[in-house]
Formats: structure tokens, C-alpha cells, sequence
């Protein structure tokens, strides 16, 4: 388990979306959300990544969305 000041992030690549979340457990335990971000999903066809300049283009949108959204840079 994640210790309490541990940032997480997701990512979903869907055929139509990419959405990146960025979040923390608080001292409860429980999943506090920070940031959301969301971009169209560029290169992705029918669950199939078909042009990964573009699908990396998508990623990297809505991660800087959900940084500026959080205020938590993201170190990759």
C-alpha cells in the first residue's frame, strides 16, 4: 500500500479519450483525486494503438491537464 504523501497516477487510453488522473491517499486511507485530464484520443482505433506519435501526442495533453489542474508536477 501507498504511504500517505505518495502521489499516484492513471491512465486510461480509450478509443475516443485519454484521461489521466492524478491523486494521494489521505490519512483515512482512501484515494483523494488531485487532477483530471482529459484529451481527445488521437492514433487509437477500435482498442488499437495505429499511430503512436499522435496516441503519445493525446498522453502527454492530458497529463499536463491534470498536472496544472493538481499543481503536481509529474516525474516519468
Amino acid at each position: 500500500m501507498m504511504e500517505q504523501n505518495e502521489i499516484a497516477v492513471g491512465l486510461d487510453i480509450g478509443t475516443t479519450k485519454i484521461v489521466a488522473m492524478v491523486g494521494r491517499y489521505n490519512e483515512y486511507g482512501k484515494m483523494e483525486v488531485l487532477g483530471i485530464g482529459k484529451s481527445k484520443s488521437m492514433g487509437v482505433h477500435r482498442g488499437v494503438v495505429n499511430n503512436i506519435t499522435q496516441t503519445i501526442q493525446s498522453i502527454q495533453q492530458a497529463i499536463q491537464e491534470a498536472e496544472s489542474v493538481s499543481g503536481i508536477k509529474i516525474k516519468c
